[in-house]
């Protein structure tokens, strides 16, 4: 049997293309959750996994993203049906866990998946002004402090003065050898 499941985060997205696509993907029952990715406990996810409990079930998503937005997740959830012998087909990516180049397939589309949503939630909060990343460790009254090798050229002196090393001393060296033999090299 064919259990159809899509998600919709926001009030502002409609489920009904997702809905559309499983009818047509030929799923009995889907099941549509209106709630964020990052939640593990979504209760419509729950019912679709209850009724795809037998081998050769198929749970059938429209992109990998809507099952979870974790890979650790979407790893955890295809080892969980995999191991009651129920399938994952991903109708967008054209995966089926069924096979062996669809399993592969389902754990690199889940790492790129997870790829694109960091970089879009980056390039949003760009946008507002916030630029994330770890804060530096010295403020703008230390970070030029002598000593520091910079770029500017006030410090460069600093950073660039002769060692006050002594020369090597100019005396011949010790004879390598104080044996009394009387042996010598051709």
């Amino acid at each position: 049997m064919r259990i159809g499941y899509g998600r919709v985060s926001t009030r502002d997205q409609h489920p009904e293309a997702q809905h559309d696509a499983l009818t047509v993907a030929g799923c009995e029952q889907i099941f549509i959750d209106k709630a964020s990715g990052k939640l593990a406990s979504r209760p419509e996810l729950s019912k679709a996994l209850l009724v795809a409990n037998r081998p050769k079930d198929q749970l059938v998503v429209t992109k990998i993203d809507r099952l979870g937005r974790s890979l650790e997740h979407l790893i955890e959830l295809s080892n969980a049906l995999r191991d009651r012998g129920v399938d994952l087909v991903v109708l967008d990516q054209g995966i089926d866990t069924s096979t062996a180049v669809g399993r592969m397939f389902f754990q690199i589309l889940g790492a790129i998946a997870e790829f694109e949503r960091t970089r879009d939630g980056l390039a949003a909060a760009r946008a507002r002004g916030r630029t994330g990343g770890q804060k530096p460790k010295l403020g703008p009254a230390r970070s030029n402090l002598p000593g520091r090798f910079t770029t500017n050229s006030t410090n460069t002196a600093s950073a660039a003065t002769p060692s006050t090393r002594s020369p090597p001393s100019s005396a011949s060296p010790a004879p390598l050898s104080t044996g009394t033999s009387t042996r010598r090299p051709p």
